[in-house]
């Protein structure tokens, strides 16, 4: 997996949405500063929180990671 490709794609899911890095977090049930670390690289996404944001932003996970191009919705 290319680790830029992911943390791209949640800061860009993010800012699509325009949420705040400290609302995001709030949702993940971590802090602003640990959600900042996320969007930079500087710790991995625990699998729980990349579990949350598919819900959350209603994508596969292939497409968060970056293994697909296509957001491929989880429900209907």
């Amino acid at each position: 997996m290319n680790k830029n490709k992911y943390v791209k794609l949640i800061r860009d899911l993010r800012e699509d949405n325009d949420i705040t890095q400290k609302e995001i977090a709030c949702y993940l049930g971590t802090s602003q500063t640990m959600y900042a670390r996320y969007e930079r690289g500087a710790n991995e996404l625990p699998i729980r929180h990349l579990i949350a944001l598919c819900e959350y932003y209603n994508v596969s996970a292939d497409y968060l990671l970056g293994f697909t191009t296509k957001k491929r919705r989880l429900y209907k």
